[in-house]
C-alpha cells in the first residue's frame, strides 16, 4: 500500500489523517511540542527531521510516496523543508492551508509582521493585553514591562515568565463567544495580539474583541511556499488519490 507521511499537528492534519487512513498507509509525524496531542488512529513518529536533508532521508529510508504538510499557517520553516525535502526525494507533496480569517470592515485590524512588530504597536499604547500570539515568539513582549498580560496556552508552561506583569491560563479550544466576551472583560482587557492562524477553534476571541470594541493587532501570515495548494480538505483528498490511481 503507498506510503504517504503527512506532517501534522492542527486540528485538520487529525481530520485528514482520518480521511486517508485505509485508502494509504499513513504516518502521522508530530514536532512533539503538545504534551497531550490530539491524534489520529494511524502510525505515530514524533521529533525533528533534521533539517531537509533529514526529512529527504527519512522520506527515502521509509518508502515514502509522498508527503501532505498540514502543520500550522505559521510553521513557514518545516513548510519550506517540506518542499525542497520532497523535490530532493522526488516524491510529490501536497500542501493544506486553513483559510485566514477576514478583516471586519467596520473594526480593521492594526496589521503587525512580526512578533516584534506588535510589540511596538502595543508598547505604550495599551495597558492590559490578551497576548494569544502562542508561545513560541513570547520573548519579543519581554521588554514590555509596564504592559500587563493575559496569557493562555494548551499546556502549562514556563515561558510566559519572560513577562513582567502577568497571568496565564492553560486550556484548550475550541472557545466559543459567550465564555471569550467574558472573559475579555473579566481581566479588563484593552487589546487583543493574535496571529492569524484561521479555523474555528479560536476565532471566537476576534468576534468577542469587535464586539466589546477592543482593538486587534494581527500578526499577519508568512509567504506561502509555491506549488499545490489545497484549502479544503476534500479537495486535497481527491488530489492525492487521483495522483496514485
Amino acid at each position: 500500500m503507498t506510503t504517504i507521511l503527512m506532517l501534522g499537528g492542527t486540528a485538520e492534519a487529525v481530520t485528514f489523517a482520518r480521511c486517508l487512513a485505509g485508502k494509504f498507509d499513513v504516518i502521522y509525524s508530530l514536532a512533539g511540542r503538545t504534551r497531550t496531542p490530539t491524534l489520529p488512529d494511524c502510525a505515530l513518529r514524533v521529533g525533528g527531521f533534521g533539517g531537509v536533508d533529514g526529512l529527504m532521508s527519512y522520506v527515502r529510508e521509509t518508502g515514502i510516496s509522498a508527503i501532505v504538510d498540514v502543520t500550522h499557517p505559521f510553521a513557514a520553516q518545516m513548510a519550506a523543508n517540506a518542499r525542497a525535502a520532497a523535490a530532493l526525494a522526488g516524491v510529490p507533496l501536497f500542501k493544506f492551508l486553513r483559510p485566514a480569517w477576514d478583516e471586519p470592515s467596520d473594526a480593521p485590524w492594526l496589521h503587525a509582521a512580526t512578533a516584534s512588530d506588535a510589540a511596538r504597536i502595543i508598547d505604550g499604547r495599551f495597558g492590559r493585553v490578551f497576548l494569544s500570539s502562542g508561545l513560541g515568539d513570547i520573548a519579543a513582549f519581554a521588554p514590555l514591562s509596564t504592559i500587563w498580560f493575559l496569557v493562555r496556552s494548551v499546556d502549562p508552561s514556563n515561558v510566559p515568565a519572560v513577562l513582567a506583569q502577568h497571568h496565564h491560563l492553560t486550556s484548550r479550544g475550541p472557545f466559543d463567544l459567550a465564555a471569550e466576551t467574558a472573559l475579555l472583560s473579566d481581566w479588563h482587557i484593552d487589546a487583543l495580539v493574535s496571529k492569524n492562524s484561521g479555523g474555528q477553534a479560536t476565532i471566537a476571541k476576534l468576534h468577542a474583541a469587535r464586539a466589546l470594541g477592543i482593538p486587534v493587532v494581527m500578526i499577519d501570515r508568512p509567504p506561502v511556499p509555491p506549488g499545490n495548494l489545497y484549502t479544503d480538505i476534500a479537495t486535497a483528498r481527491h488530489a492525492i488519490r487521483r495522483f496514485f490511481q
